[in-house]
């Protein structure tokens, strides 16, 4: 079988499957955490839990789960993406930018696309972490910053938007997130010296309907916090997709580091909306408020973490929140209405702040983060999270969340001037952390740093349990209304947990880094777990009694 470039291949047995006619009106996306057997965006649901309402897996049975079929990419780069779900069919990416339609019981193919992919620079690989679905259509970011709709029965381009100029560093590397009849996209390229934005396109024809700059320019709030020009090449990218709260009409994202990354100097001020949350009123693209966790980032802490949307009972009031564990090292609960600081705590060690104050900001400790002759920070450059995915329960109430614990780095700082084409980087990190290599046995420690997985209580910010690994970890989160909970590690495994303590009720080696987001669906009434690790996605699933 042959998959040429721009073009769709549609095998013979697969024309007339009713599984590829899935439609998925906005109506059923707002309730799609309440679909089990499907998984309709990239979180799973608008409020960003990566929570599966699937209880056939629990604690008792996690042990006969078994492969039951693997899709092996043809991609060199590591796969980052997290598949879609609708009626039986999954919806994957393979990087740069192919779609594969499979049978999401068998692993059958239905169809490929290919999108012919120019030259791209992209920092951290030409990677890809998912799509988002309207109607009968599906929607990619490219890493040449194109957005592209996708029919999704038959693997037909519908059509192509050009949303900004790769030569300049810019590419979309995120699942786009989908809000009423908009797709709504971040752009990439922090390290090239981009000026980010976020930006809504008409589902149908692929316009520019709003953008929304995250670095402010002249005339636009937040200015003022840029000295000179930086703010022209002030990154503020995105490479994580967003939330969205329908009651309130709000979407929320996360934003990348200011550029250069290394040294705040040449950038004097706050540098907003860089390392912040901000919320966007989905149909003009007006910011209705921001909170912003590292002011004059100097160590790479972008603000790239999925929003988690709650409603819990706070100090017995009830209270819309947001949760976030920041790669700055501290946990947040944010009141999602209008952004105001409810709480904060380190969950990884950190050396860089005394604390928060009543407002959130950071109390700035001396002689830490990026300087000319180096300071040893914690956490080190990939922060204490990173990009990948967290878990909330609303079963038992915790925030689950993948972190480096203890890994720290020596930054340093240097002179930089903007040059279209090359890397704005202005210092470099010469991080300490765990050997990938190391023996597979307990020998971490607190100067090299581990990986750990964390139930942290929001109430609190204390961690419930801890489980420990060898090395770190590049997996997202999954739970599951059956008290399980999926994650991976860089070293290959993955694993399920008792999601209420921590105890490992079963594990498999994969053989390649785990670098995406878990997901669990059903189809014919059984359960399954899809991961991706390196260059294929694994399927898993309770053996067959």
């Amino acid at each position: 079988m042959t998959r040429p470039g721009g073009l769709s291949v549609v095998l013979a047995f697969a024309l007339a499957v009713t599984a590829v006619r899935a439609q998925v009106p906005w109506e059923r996306l707002l309730r799609s955490g309440a679909e089990p057997g499907n998984w309709l965006t990239y979180s799973g649901g608008m409020h960003g839990w990566r929570h599966s309402p699937l209880t056939q897996i629990t604690p008792a049975n996690a042990r006969n789960l078994e492969m039951k079929w693997v899709f092996q990419a043809d991609s060199t780069e590591k796969l980052e993406a997290t598949p879609l779900v609708v009626d039986g069919v999954m919806y994957v990416t393979e990087p740069p930018n192919n779609i594969f339609a499979l049978d999401a019981k068998t692993g059958r193919l239905f169809w490929s696309y290919q999108y012919p992919v120019a030259t791209a620079r992209v920092c951290c690989g030409r990677v890809n972490r998912g799509l988002a679905m309207l109607g009968g259509t599906l929607f990619m970011g490219t890493v040449d910053a194109h957005l592209v709709a996708v029919d999704a029965k038959s693997g037909r381009l519908q059509w192509d938007t050009k949303v900004a100029d790769a030569a300049q560093g810019y590419a979309v590397t995120m699942a786009p997130l989908v809000v009423k009849d908009k797709v709504i996209i971040g752009t990439a390229g922090g390290e090239q010296g981009i000026r980010g934005f976020i930006a809504a396109y008409d589902a149908t024809t692929g316009k520019e309907l709003w953008r929304f700059n995250t670095i402010p320019g002249p005339g636009e709030p937040g200015h003022e916090t840029w000295g000179g020009d930086s703010w022209k090449h002030g990154a503020g990218s995105l490479w994580v997709t967003g939330s969205y709260d329908p009651d309130l009409n709000l979407t929320y994202w996360g934003i990348g580091n200011p550029g250069p990354d290394w040294n705040p100097s040449v950038r004097p001020g706050d540098n907003l909306y860089t390392c912040s949350a901000v919320a966007l009123d989905p149909d003009t693209g007006a910011l209705k408020w921001h909170f912003q966790f590292t002011p004059n980032d100097g160590m790479d802490w972008d603000s790239a973490q999925v929003p988690v949307l709650v409603d819990m009972d706070w100090n017995g009031e009830p209270r819309k929140l947001m949760l976030w564990a920041n790669r700055n090292g501290f946990f947040y609960v944010l009141d999602r209405t209008n952004g105001t600081f409810v709480r904060g705590a380190p969950f990884v060690r950190q050396n860089w702040a005394a604390g928060l104050d009543e407002k959130g900001r950071p109390i700035r400790l001396l002689n830490t983060g990026s300087q000319p002759g180096g300071t040893l920070t914690y956490p080190n450059a990939q922060g204490g999270t990173n990009w990948f995915s967290p878990s909330w329960s609303p079963r038992t109430g915790l925030f689950y969340v993948g972190a480096w614990n203890g890994a720290s780095a020596v930054a340093q700082s240097y002179p930089v001037e903007f040059v279209e084409g090359r890397g704005y980087t202005g210092g470099s990190p010469s991080s300490r952390m765990p050997s990938l290599r190391r023996p597979r046995i307990n020998t971490w420690t607190d100067e090299v740093g581990h990986g750990e997985i964390l139930a942290l209580d929001p109430r609190t910010g204390e961690a419930k349990w801890k489980f420990l690994m060898h090395d770190v970890t590049d997996s997202g989160i999954l739970t599951t209304a059956g008290d399980v909970l999926f994650a991976g590690n860089r070293e290959g495994d993955f694993m399920a947990l008792d999601a209420r303590d921590g105890s490992v009720l079963w594990r498999v080696f994969l053989s390649g880094q785990n670098s995406a987001s878990p997901i669990s669906y059903a189809v014919d009434g059984r359960q399954f777990v899809a991961i991706s690790a390196y260059h294929a996605l694994f399927v898993f699933g309770l053996r067959e009694e």
